[in-house]
């Protein structure tokens, strides 16, 4: 009898694990680029409305023509569907009803005028909610995104009507968001979100991915608020950073956010399997 040696297979060098990290960071940093189309259009615009003249029209309106333009080109192009459109057209009907009700209360304010506004709101400003769902969509498809151990329809609806809810019913009873990111926690212990880039599967906890996204979204609030897309009280006599705690209000619109686009991409599947 007799013993084959055989070898360890070699390991690749860490120069080489280091050059495929980079390569794999900068795949992934491409898809985001492209799924944050819609974004970078909204802050290019908000940047040259506010030091470019524009004519015949109040700068509020130009975003939204801006805004509409790029909706139906990125329709017309094939960058979204028809579909996406749709969950898109939903969180703008959301976004606007929040911002009604804000600005009536004075959390913010949209100190320019405008034609299309709504109770003090203009209409672009449904936009910026649309954005976050045409981010969302487009992420999910880019990076075949996939849930695992996604909680029941019926925990998630109501989980995510109470996140909604709260941003209204805080200015008149107790703010609920620490409950809610307590009960979050609870839900979404097991569920991971899986995505492909490059070939490579990974994945991440869902919650994670919930302050990642919050974290960004703060930021973009900072350069919105500094080219005057809207204003804080605090802002009123000259800008200044946004206080670190609208973070936490962040987390929980990506959350609801995130909880529409994955219900409503769980019914379309199911819809489709049994078609």
């Amino acid at each position: 009898m007799s013993l084959t040696l055989q070898k360890e297979p070699r390991r690749p060098s860490l120069a080489r694990q280091g050059r495929e990290a980079i390569i794999q960071l900068l795949h992934f940093g491409w898809q985001q680029a492209l799924s944050c189309i819609f974004p970078v259009v909204i802050f290019v615009s908000l940047a040259l409305t506010q030091v470019m003249p524009f004519p015949l029209l109040p700068r509020y309106d130009w975003l939204l023509v801006i805004f509409l333009v790029t909706q139906w080109w990125m329709v017309r192009s094939g960058l979204e569907t028809l579909d996406e459109l749709k969950v898109i057209t939903v969180f703008h009907g959301i976004g606007i009803a929040l911002e009604i009700f804000k600005v009536h209360m004075g959390s913010w304010s949209y100190p320019g005028e405008g034609f299309f506004m709504v109770a003090g709101v203009p209409l672009y400003s449904g936009f910026m909610y649309a954005s976050v769902a045409s981010y969302l969509c487009q992420a999910w498809r880019r990076l075949g995104v996939k849930l695992v151990d996604w909680p029941r329809f019926s925990v998630v609806t109501v989980l995510a009507a109470a996140i909604y809810f709260n941003f209204f019913t805080h200015h008149f009873w107790v703010d609920l968001r620490w409950v809610l990111f307590g009960l979050v926690l609870i839900v979404f212990w097991r569920t991971w979100v899986s995505y492909t880039v490059n070939g490579s599967s990974y994945r991440m906890p869902l919650s994670l991915s919930f302050v990642l996204i919050g974290l960004f979204i703060w930021i973009a609030e900072n350069i919105a608020t500094f080219f005057n897309a809207w204003q804080y009280p605090n802002q009123s006599s000259g800008w200044e950073i946004v206080h670190l705690g609208k973070v936490s209000s962040w987390i929980l619109l990506v959350i609801v956010s995130f909880l529409i686009v994955a219900t409503l991409k769980q019914v379309k599947q199911k819809r489709e399997g049994n078609a």
